[in-house]
Order: structure tokens, then C-alpha cells, then sequence
């Protein structure tokens, strides 16, 4: 248990070095005009927190720098006070968009990386979790029709058909009254849909139109739009941070196997606190050990739908990080209340 002391100190290395990138020594502490002890009394509680496993130092005479511990301490103190003083996010824009979740997504992890100068990521909300909005069947040219099926969480599904002779106007209207009449409010992966298009009690010539167009409706699930979005990789290959992530290749390599990043962000989902920071070797995949994760769960208020973040090195503006992902999984909280429908 640190005493009121160690934690004070240990808060102010922390942000030292965050802010600086070098090791913070003692005679650096005592002359900070907010800090009352002397020299000798710094150090000695420097020397108890590298004992305790909060400090380290790259060499003898150097002074100290957060471990995972450390960094972890920091991170929690500041999820406790709610980061109050963090930049603000600024504005999403997202109810000026179209109901579409791929757009959503993608301007947040942009916005976030902006303001957070980090590779920003989130996942979509999965697929199986939705249900069909609305289809919709038009006749482009004479022998040429698309079917878009909407969902329910805005994802937008489109596929064109290509047909040997002229296609009636009418037959095409009806489709796509009979389809929103049997097909709204069935989930997307549904056996039942298969079952509303082989209806027996349709005519020769509807049956055949929908045994035509029936692939529109296979495989949404995976068709339903991207599950994971990635935005400012570059932005950790800059010189600025070469310091600070040194295997920077396994978390590039990391991003290019999508699936695994996607399943670690997925795991994330029953995390119960509002913000969750994973710091180092706290990190569930081996490749991201060598970062910190910052990240939120958004959703509809009674079951999370997919998480945001940031991840960076571990000497990371946390405060910012922390302001910035709470906001961005508010802001799509909000986005997703006005476009799901719930069955």
C-alpha cells in the first residue's frame, strides 16, 4: 500500500515523463514550486517505489521512468478522477451523417486519431446482432434490378442482377412489397429467410423472381460491412515515437492479421468499467505488449455493441487518451440509438 507521499511522487514522475521522455531524477522533483520535501526525501521514496516495482531506471545515475506498474497506477488514478483537465475531443458530426455504419465508423477512428496523435481503432457492431430494416428491389434498366437490404444497425447490403429478357415494372414493385411485408424484423443470419422466399402459395412467375434474386439475402452476416476499423498507423512510424516502440514491426504485422486485433477488442466487450486501459504486458496479445491500450465499449444502454480506442507506446498523453475514448464511445452510443431498431 503506497503511502499519500509515494503516490503524490509517483504521480509526478509519471507526468514528467510523459511530457519530457526523460528519466526524472530527485533534485527535478524537489524544485518544482508545488512540491515541499527536500532532495533527500525524494529520493529515498524513488527508492522504495523502484523496490515495490513502480520505478526502474535505465542506468545507475540516471533517474527514474514509469514501469507497467507504474503506468498502471498513474492510468487508475486518473480513471478515478474522471481526467476533468483532458483536451476536448471536438465534434464527431456523426448526426449529420447518413444511417450507414461503415461511415460512421470511419470518421470516428479518424476524428480520434487526429486528437489523439495515436493509431485509433473500433470494432462495428457484429452482424448477427441485427435484423433486416428494409429491402428495397429497383429496376435499373430494362433487364437489369438491384436489391438492397438494409439493417437495422444502418449496414447496407447491395447486389444487381442481370436478367435474359425485359423485366415487368409491376412484378418488380411487388417484390419489394412482398419482401418488406415477409422479411422485416428477421435477423440477419435467420433460417426463416430462406422459408419466406419459397413461399407455395406465390405464383409461377413470383417464384421465379425471388429464386432469382435470392443470393441478395445469403451470407448478410458477412456481408453486413467491415468489423474492424483502423486509422493512423503511419502516425506511430514517426520519428517522434521510434524511441518509445521499439518492436513497432510486431504491432504492424499485428494490424495486417485483422482477425486477431478483432477478437482482442471483441474480448473487451465484457469489461464493466466505462474506460479500460491495458498497459503493456497487461495486454491479452502478445504482439501489443510492448504498447498501452486505451479503449471504451459503446452501445444502446443495455448490452455493449463494440469498443473503441487508442493504442500507443506506454509513454502515452493518458489523460487525453482516456477524455478523448470516452467521448468517441459516446458519440457513437448516441448514433447507434437513432439508427437501431430494436425487434
Amino acid at each position: 500500500m503506497l503511502t499519500e507521499r509515494q503516490q503524490r511522487i509517483l504521480g509526478l514522475v509519471a507526468e514528467e515523463y510523459l511530457q519530457s521522455g526523460k528519466p526524472v531524477g530527485s533534485k527535478a522533483l524537489a524544485e518544482r514550486p508545488d512540491v515541499t520535501w527536500g532532495a533527500s526525501t525524494i529520493r529515498n521514496e524513488l527508492a522504495a517505489l523502484e523496490r515495490d516495482g513502480f520505478l526502474t531506471h535505465p542506468h545507475t545515475s540516471a533517474g527514474r521512468v514509469p514501469t507497467d506498474r507504474g503506468y498502471r497506477f498513474y492510468a487508475d488514478a486518473l480513471l478515478a478522477s474522471g481526467v476533468k483537465d483532458a483536451k476536448p475531443f471536438g465534434e464527431l458530426g456523426l448526426s449529420r451523417m447518413r444511417a450507414e455504419v461503415d461511415e460512421a465508423m470511419r470518421e470516428t477512428t479518424a476524428a480520434l486519431s487526429r486528437v489523439t496523435d495515436l493509431l485509433a481503432v473500433a470494432t462495428a457492431p457484429p452482424p448477427s446482432s441485427a435484423h433486416i430494416h428494409r429491402v428495397e428491389v429497383l429496376r435499373l434498366q430494362p433487364k437489369v434490378a438491384m436489391v438492397v437490404v438494409i439493417a437495422s444497425n444502418g449496414a447496407v447490403a447491395k447486389r444487381v442482377f442481370s436478367f435474359d429478357e425485359e423485366l415487368d415494372p409491376g412484378l418488380v414493385e411487388w417484390a419489394s412489397s412482398y419482401l418488406n411485408e415477409s422479411l422485416v424484423g428477421l435477423s440477419l443470419g435467420a433460417r426463416m429467410i430462406a422459408d419466406r422466399l419459397s413461399d407455395p402459395s406465390l405464383s409461377a412467375t413470383e417464384s421465379e423472381f425471388l429464386e432469382r434474386i435470392k443470393t441478395a439475402f445469403t451470407n448478410l452476416e458477412q456481408r453486413a460491412g467491415e468489423d474492424l476499423y483502423v486509422e493512423g498507423a503511419a502516425r506511430l512510424l514517426a520519428e517522434e515515437y521510434a524511441p518509445d516502440l521499439p518492436e513497432i514491426e510486431s504491432l504492424m504485422e499485428a494490424l495486417e492479421r485483422r482477425a486477431n486485433l478483432l477478437s482482442v477488442l471483441r474480448s473487451a466487450l465484457d469489461e464493466k468499467s466505462s474506460v479500460f486501459v491495458w498497459i503493456g504486458s497487461e495486454n491479452p496479445a502478445p504482439e501489443l505488449r510492448s504498447v498501452s491500450v486505451v479503449g471504451a465499449n459503446y452501445g444502446l444502454g443495455y448490452r455493449n455493441l463494440g469498443t473503441v480506442g487508442v493504442v500507443g507506446p506506454l509513454r502515452m498523453d493518458y489523460a487525453t487518451a482516456i477524455a478523448s475514448v470516452r467521448q468517441a464511445a459516446g458519440e457513437l452510443s448516441r448514433f447507434f440509438e437513432s439508427v437501431y431498431e430494436p425487434r
